[in-house]
């Protein structure tokens, strides 16, 4: 059988540079994930530089303020991070493991994984218990993590659900 990619890890990083969620995905063969939360939690945090330096080239290029930064860093022979900046400064993390699923049939998430998770953190956004404050406070110092069973069963769909080349609804 053909392994084909699968995402190993969703995060979502807010404005302050800390850790919304993280959802954690396995791989096969041995249907457990490749790495430790602890490990995926220090591998987003590795590429709030790679989104710094970008946002910088960005802003003295014209390029823009946001958007799809595409192939952050390629983590090892098997992890790739490919990152989605929002205009509010929310981040989101995409990790593929390019050997992560069987199957009997283009490397990296494209737009319709960034695009589901942030009509997911819209979604969350929209509901009125939720307190984004809370989570990225305006002083920068700590923050709660996103404990929305509904936003997590959202994420999960998302990297359940993606295949190279198809969109996620």
């Amino acid at each position: 059988m053909t392994a084909i990619p699968s995402i190993a890890c969703l995060g979502v990083i807010g404005k302050n540079n800390n850790p919304l969620h993280i959802s954690i995905f396995p791989s096969q063969p041995a249907n457990t994930p490749l790495r430790t939360p602890l490990q995926f939690s220090l591998l987003l945090s590795s590429t709030l530089d790679i989104f710094e330096s970008r946002s910088k080239a960005n802003l003295t290029s014209g390029g823009g303020l946001s958007g799809d930064f595409g192939l952050l860093h390629a983590i090892d022979e098997r992890l790739s991070a490919y990152g989605f900046e929002t205009n509010t400064g929310v981040r989101f993390v995409a990790v593929v493991d390019v050997r992560g699923r069987l199957a009997g049939g283009a490397i990296g998430p494209g737009g319709a994984v960034f695009k589901a998770m942030q009509a997911a953190y819209v979604k969350l956004l929209q509901n009125p218990f939720y307190e984004p404050d809370e989570h990225s406070p305006p002083t920068g110092k700590g923050g709660k993590k996103i404990t929305s069973k509904r936003f997590a069963g959202d994420m999960r769909r998302i990297g359940e659900g993606w295949t190279p080349g198809a969109s996620v609804a």
